[in-house]
């Protein structure tokens, strides 16, 4: 359903704007719970306009890392890039791409960062191990960290910070760094919560000179060895993509009033997987850690509060 397409269709032919909207919501819903709970939160135009952008990058994922992947090579990317373009100019490929059409024109989006998401699918392409955590840092960057500067424009900065008479005349506040932080974050959460998905794959995202501090191989981790080895090294990586979230807090203060309760939800949220992963003893290769719905809910008034005091 997600895989590229190789036809054009013309603008009488795809669905409605509102129609394009539905399948977004149903798509996103489907496929990132926590996510989608999070947007519920959002005014109807911010959480449509979300909604848009989650398709699309869930498409762009699904290039390399669906169901069809084995067929997508550079030049299926390079089309992608391509219809991305006929997009930011208007013109509608697919049914999804008329939501993000439409999201353009209420959002000032820049292009940028959807082209730097593409790049990372292409690293995904031809990469299956990271030497080191700068290599993987740009990665998650690219695959994680731009939607956070995606969704930063739609939820927009609170301009009543600049108008007490000392700051009248400064510039708005720009959480830009904050907002990648929160998207390596949560790709780092996605790493160490899908190790054992992602070694069946063949695919290693974990920084090798990492487990290299902690005497741990490949080979272990093929073979699913849970020893202390692991484990510490496991507190290590969780310590450092709980340091990405603490760097993104700072940045959420700065947002549009009604931006950030549902942030602080979805950040709250997905962090809370890296809490499920310690409690399963660090076995990342026989259970996947998640948060049900249920407690998910209770977290919900915290972050409320969380949005109006700080």
């Amino acid at each position: 359903m997600l895989q590229l397409s190789h036809s054009l269709r013309s603008k009488e032919e795809l669905v409605p704007k509102e129609d394009a909207y539905e399948v977004c919501r149903q798509i996103t819903a489907e496929y990132s719970k926590t996510f989608y709970l999070g947007t519920l939160l959002m005014t109807p135009a911010k959480r449509r306009a979300i909604w848009a952008i989650y398709v699309w990058c869930r498409r762009t994922d699904e290039l390399v890392d669906g169901p069809q992947a084995a067929l997508t090579t550079l030049d299926t990317l390079d089309r992608w890039e391509k219809q991305l373009h006929s997009i930011f100019q208007g013109h509608p490929v697919e049914d999804t791409d008329v939501a993000l059409v439409d999201t353009l024109k209420q959002f000032p989006l820049d292009i940028q960062p959807f082209k730097d998401m593409i790049e990372g699918q292409r690293m995904d392409l031809d990469k299956v191990r990271y030497s080191t955590f700068e290599e993987l840092e740009l990665y998650c960057y690219r695959v994680a960290g731009t939607v956070g500067l995606m969704s930063t424009t739609v939820m927009g900065i609170d301009a009543n910070q600049t108008t007490a008479p000392w700051r009248r005349y400064g510039p708005l506040p720009n959480p830009t760094e904050e907002a990648v932080a929160l998207g390596i974050a949560n790709q780092l959460t996605n790493i160490l919560r899908d190790v054992g998905e992602d070694a069946r794959r063949g695919r290693i995202y974990l920084p090798l000179a990492d487990l290299a501090l902690f005497d741990y191989t490949e080979d272990d981790l093929m073979n699913g060895v849970i020893d202390d080895r692991w484990r510490s090294f496991m507190q290590f990586e969780i310590q450092r993509a709980r340091k990405f979230y603490q760097q993104a807090e700072k940045g959420i203060s700065q947002l549009s009033p009604d931006a950030r309760w549902p942030v602080w939800a979805a950040q709250v949220l997905y962090s809370k997987i890296l809490d499920v992963i310690e409690q399963n003893d660090y076995d990342v290769f026989n259970k996947r850690a998640f948060v049900p719905m249920l407690q998910k809910l209770t977290f919900l008034p915290t972050t409320l509060v969380r949005s109006r005091i700080l």
